[in-house]
């Protein structure tokens, strides 16, 4: 595993310097594939780098190759205030005019079960049936030391398979459909997203504790390029910056 902290004094310069690194990887990937493939994170972090994505990088990103994901998805309508795809249709498909046809999103309304299986066949049927390994994975990071929806204490976090699971967390009283880690660790590069003074605990327990994937699911994800984009308040906990 190789990974990297990212330290910067304010919110405004992560989103920057993750966005940055997603144009950056784009050009890369496409120059070598044709393609680009982006599983996005839900959540509220996302949401600002969607929007300095579909306004500063604009014209700087090849859009129209490539497609997206979604590395978890909550078990509500897609036209849902919820629903992780929504999100991004509002701040990043719509305001760039992505085709519907590049656009992955979970199909809830087969039910969390049978959603789980058919995005799997999706992803094989992109992958070309051999393991799908995307280019860039955008992870956030729950207080309570979550990413995508490895919950602590659920059953998904010993799962050895690539694939997605349906899970209902007691936490949230919710089915949820998630990516497993051996998913997301295949991916050729990994980011996670985190500012704010209220993940400073979580970041500690994931970069500096010992393990405990059921306390600290994140100690799962260790993939070929990690790396972090914290500002100094989520970094504040850390010994080693």
């Amino acid at each position: 595993m190789n990974m990297k902290l990212n330290i910067y004094q304010t919110d405004t310069e992560v989103l920057a310097a993750l966005a940055r690194h997603f144009a950056d990887l784009s050009k890369q990937a496409i120059e070598s594939n044709g393609r680009f493939s982006v599983a996005l994170s839900g959540g509220s972090s996302p949401k600002k780098l969607h929007e300095l994505l579909a306004s500063e990088y604009r014209d700087s990103i090849e859009w129209d190759k490539v497609y997206f994901f979604f590395g978890d998805e909550r078990d509500v309508p897609l036209t849902d205030a919820q629903s992780n795809y929504l999100m991004a249709k509002q701040t990043l498909f719509d305001p760039l005019g992505i085709d519907p046809s590049h656009i992955y999103a979970v199909q809830t309304a087969l039910g969390a079960e049978e959603a789980a299986k058919d995005y799997t066949r999706h992803l094989i049927g992109f992958f070309d049936g051999h393991n799908a390994c995307f280019d860039l994975v955008i992870l956030g990071l729950g207080d309570n030391s979550h990413t995508a929806s490895l919950f602590p204490h659920t059953s998904v976090l010993t799962d050895d398979s690539a694939s997605v699971q349906a899970l209902y967390i007691d936490e949230v009283k919710m089915n949820r459909i998630t990516f497993t880690a051996p998913l997301i660790n295949n991916a050729h590069h990994i980011a996670f997203l985190v500012y704010g003074a209220g993940k400073a605990e979580a970041v500690k327990h994931i970069l500096e504790d010992p393990t405990d994937i059921q306390e600290y699911p994140a100690q799962l994800i260790q993939g070929a390029d990690l790396q972090w984009f914290l500002d100094e308040p989520a970094a504040s906990k850390l010994e080693n910056k």
